[in-house]
């Protein structure tokens, strides 16, 4: 399997619409043209969703095969992660029966949506079901609480790796969803006690390139993109994902040097 790059570009999402950034890339073709452009600017991996013919989120197999045929064909050297994100529209079985079908090399499931119908040894034996399909899931977690709810899982039951691999969501529930690197703050003294942990993480808003460097000063992964912020870090909105991808590649290098 690839070793899971540094950077990865999230660069639509399941809610913005090209009425939100007309660079946002909604169809399949888009996302290939924009994830290799991405992917020659610093992306290693692509945070991938696909959505239906109105323009809206949809977990399709066809759909995602055709993402993952293309993906192979034009850029075959970057990670390709697919989401199973609900957004209220989709069932936890839903979710899974996606996994099932499409046997994805990588996948995002969050934790709350993932669990909702079942008990902690019942989602450790999905992550066994994951792990012999051939599936790496990364764990989508919101705040702390969810973070060491994770941990006492993998602690607890049978899973396939002794530690998670991790996606904090920063600032998912402040007042108009905008991110500081601040916000890590919780899950580190968390991490503290766990710094064996893979984690990635993402932020909202024209704090997300500083929230990025600072994880990445930490030791952790970065995902960067139209799905979560527009915004460049003195608050312009940037032209595309490929001019996050370079401030945010920018960034890291100036504190990792």
């Amino acid at each position: 399997m690839k070793p899971f790059p540094q950077i990865m570009v999230a660069p639509n999402g399941a809610r913005r619409t090209k009425a939100d950034h007309p660079a946002i890339p909604v169809s399949i073709e888009e996302t290939v043209v924009t994830a290799r452009a991405c992917f020659e600017a610093g992306a290693g991996a692509i945070h991938a969703h696909v959505r239906d013919e109105t323009d809206a989120h949809v977990l399709d197999v066809e759909r995602y095969r055709s993402l993952l045929a293309q993906m192979q064909q034009s850029v075959p050297d970057m990670v390709v992660q697919i989401t199973t994100e609900a957004v209220g529209r989709y069932s936890a079985e839903e979710q899974r029966t996606l996994l099932r079908e499409l046997r994805p090399a990588f996948a995002s499931i969050a934790l709350a949506e993932l669990i909702s119908d079942c008990d902690d040894a019942a989602y450790a034996a999905f992550l066994m079901e994951l792990e012999t399909q051939g599936t790496h899931p990364q764990h989508i977690v919101y705040d702390a609480e969810q973070f060491s709810r994770l941990l006492t899982i993998f602690e607890e039951q049978t899973t396939p790796t002794p530690l998670p691999d991790t996606l904090f969501v920063l600032g998912r529930y402040t007042k108009g969803q905008v991110s500081t690197p601040a916000d890590l703050d919780p899950f580190l003294k968390i991490l503290a006690r766990h710094p064996e942990t893979p984690w990635t993480i993402c932020a909202f808003g024209p704090g997300e390139t500083d929230c990025l460097a600072r994880a990445a000063e930490l030791g952790g992964r970065v995902r960067v993109g139209f799905e979560n912020s527009l915004w460049n870090r003195d608050g312009s909105v940037a032209t595309d994902n490929v001019e996050r991808v370079r401030e945010v590649t920018k960034a890291i290098e100036a504190v990792t040097r």
